[in-house]
């Protein structure tokens, strides 16, 4: 992909609109624009650089707050007059220190609100939850538990029962997110290190 391949014949000022999606999280997280020399610049270096439309110079995001965006991978729209970069960011995005520009929800699917629910479980310990019960008895029941429920996920896909199949993975994930909270490892830390392998 070159910047030459895009229509920027809409646009009137020759700009690329790119918006920036954190990879991990699909959270959008900004709207930037780029030249060609932005484009190049960011493709040879793997960080996302823009063009500064008030400045009238390039900008590499993070190069005063250190709050990089690297780039994982790059979606032109069917159009091809706007990009997608999909990045992994040092840190905050917006210059007001937020995560991202715009106040949108975390676009992160049930999987993460469990996930801080099972925390608020093991933080707060409310009385007869089971959740806070699994706590309580410790790491070596939760891990049994983690076991057994992944030989009937193992179970029911080798029978080729994929409702069973389905409700057993289910109680699978929520055990795994369980031990992983009493061993202080989130989903992130998971992401983090899948994305180390993938790269």
């Amino acid at each position: 992909m070159k910047f030459s391949d895009f229509d920027l014949s809409k646009t009137g000022d020759g700009l690329l609109p790119v918006v920036i999606q954190d990879a991990r999280t699909l959270k959008v997280l900004m709207l930037g624009y780029m030249n060609g020399e932005a484009f190049d610049k960011s493709v040879s270096e793997g960080l996302v650089t823009f063009w500064s439309r008030s400045r009238k110079c390039l900008w590499t995001k993070g190069e005063t707050s250190g709050n990089y965006l690297h780039i994982v991978d790059m979606y032109p729209d069917c159009d091809m007059d706007t990009l997608l970069i999909k990045v992994l960011p040092d840190g905050p995005v917006c210059h007001r220190g937020t995560e991202a520009c715009f106040n949108t929800a975390r676009s992160e699917g049930f999987i993460r609100r469990l996930e801080s629910i099972i925390q608020s479980r093991r933080d707060l310990m409310p009385e007869g939850s089971y959740t806070t019960k699994l706590f309580v008895k410790g790491v070596k029941v939760i891990a049994k538990k983690v076991a057994e429920e992944a030989s009937e996920a193992v179970i029911e896909a080798v029978d080729g029962n994929r409702d069973r199949f389905v409700y057993e993975a289910s109680d699978l994930i929520y055990h795994l997110l369980v031990l992983m909270a009493q061993q202080s490892v989130s989903i992130s830390d998971l992401e983090a290190e899948l994305c180390v392998r993938h790269n």
